[in-house]
């Protein structure tokens, strides 16, 4: 088996983790993008690295698709900085992520094993971040967007010589839906910071709940909110 050569960095404890306010939990920003950047050029790898790059600068968390292309470049970017990095498998094992889907275990610290296939992984995916970055993509990319968008999760998207920014733009013109909590950015510095402030006046402002109609709550009073 040929030895592969790291980056001295890829193996290294993460420096530091970006805190949220109340001391609990850390800022976990997804970034999603196409598994093939055929079309997009090479351009999109570095801008890739640089997102990852920032991330980890940021003491964030880099969460994936547990993919190729732009999100794994974005994740070896991560590891660049000796950050923290999770991936989101479609597959349920990881026999199954390597052999079936075909998919690397490059640059990643995690890997959460969904088994719910390329829709529900994005599902997953997207509710486990705190705020995504959406790159140059295509229809997987779109799916996330989707997900992110109809929960107002904190979301930048990224500027750049592909069309897939212009494209949501019309996607947002067109769905008659305002949200606040969409920037547009090619400063791949600039939007990572964003995003983290975004994340942490969330945390600290809206402390949002979501209803859960369960009807039971973890102590077993029957709460009409489980938090």
């Amino acid at each position: 088996m040929v030895r592969r050569i790291l980056h001295p960095n890829h193996n290294v404890v993460p420096k530091n983790f970006c805190r949220l306010p109340d001391g609990y939990g850390v800022v976990k920003i997804g970034v999603s993008g196409s598994a093939d950047l055929t079309y997009n050029g090479l351009d999109a790898f570095e801008r890739a690295k640089e997102i990852g790059r920032e991330i980890a600068r940021a003491g964030a968390i880099i969460t994936t698709g547990a993919t190729t292309g732009f999100p794994m470049y974005a994740a070896m970017g991560a590891k660049d900085e000796c950050g923290f990095s999770i991936g989101f498998s479609p597959a349920s094992t990881e026999r199954e992520h390597i052999e079936v889907y075909k998919l690397p275990l490059d640059y990643m610290d995690v890997v959460v094993y969904t088994g719910f296939g390329y829709s529900g992984r994005d599902l997953l995916f997207v509710r486990s971040c705190d705020a995504m970055v959406i790159g140059p993509g295509m229809i997987g990319t779109l799916n996330e967007f989707a997900v992110a968008y109809e929960d107002h999760r904190p979301m930048g998207i990224l500027e750049g010589n592909w069309d897939t920014d212009e494209l949501l733009k019309l996607v947002m013109d067109s769905a008659h839906r305002p949200n606040p909590n969409v920037i547009f950015d090619s400063d791949p510095k600039a939007l990572v910071a964003h995003l983290t402030e975004m994340v942490i006046k969330n945390r600290t402002e809206l402390n949002l709940v979501y209803e859960n109609h369960d009807g039971w709550s973890a102590t077993g009073k029957g709460a009409d909110v489980i938090l």
